[in-house]
């Protein structure tokens, strides 16, 4: 990626989902470019492709067509096995409903990038697993399972688990979703805290004052990019 560059490139990018003999359009030719260091909220009605956005530019989804540029990648030309690898180096993902393995420990939850990345040694990935949930006030509940854990602390693992490789990219969708508002403002100040240390941050939210904390929000409506910001 030269320095002029932005991290994320997204040019002419449509994604349709067929179903049966129907396609019904998610993306319609959207041009979207966000720069290294941003923190960008995506905002705009259920069903407009925000989420479409974010599955584009973590490769977990492939374009219809147009293409796909992080960190220099062209992500849309690499296979499962070259975007897994990718992914566990370059980019943390919040999901909306945490996908924590349920017979694994906050702890080991919070581990699984960097095993998958074969990332340090077996003692220097719990200790970063560990310190990641203290930082998310999880210090005292790393050997709990998810069933264990409420919602919100469900959410923040997810997050702590998101840090583990310490990625250029984090991408949340509803990363603060399922917390209450105390819990919520303590989540997002660690992102801010992990913006400024350079991370790119991208997430998705329905919540207006959530989504003005961002220097730069992106409107989407009706698979189209409304407003860049």
């Amino acid at each position: 990626m030269s320095a002029d560059a932005p991290l994320i490139e997204l040019r002419n990018v449509t994604k349709s989902y067929r179903t049966g003999a129907l396609e019904q359009p998610a993306l319609r030719s959207v041009d979207l470019d966000i720069g290294a260091g941003e923190m960008v909220s995506v905002v705009g009605p259920s069903g407009s492709g925000k989420s479409t956005v974010l599955n584009l530019i973590t490769g977990i989804d492939r374009p219809t067509t147009g293409t796909v540029v992080v960190d220099g990648e062209r992500i849309d030309e690499l296979n499962q096995e070259e975007l897994a690898r990718w992914r566990g180096r370059r980019v943390g993902i919040i999901f909306q409903f945490f996908q924590l393995l349920p017979t694994l420990s906050a702890l080991e939850n919070t581990m699984l990038p960097m095993e998958f990345a074969h990332q340090g040694s077996a003692s220097e990935r719990r200790d970063r697993a560990a310190s990641n949930l203290a930082m998310v006030g999880l210090a005292d509940k790393r050997d709990r399972l998810p069933s264990e854990l409420s919602g919100g602390e469900q959410q923040r693992v997810a997050i702590a688990r998101a840090m583990a490789c310490d990625p250029v990219l984090l991408v949340g969708d509803e990363p603060t979703g399922n917390l209450d508002s105390e819990t919520a403002a303590r989540m997002f100040d660690l992102l801010r805290e992990l913006n400024d240390r350079g991370m790119t941050v991208l997430y998705v939210t329905h919540d207006n004052e959530l989504a003005a904390r961002a220097p730069r929000t992106v409107l989407i409506r009706d698979g189209r990019v409304e407003d860049a910001g």
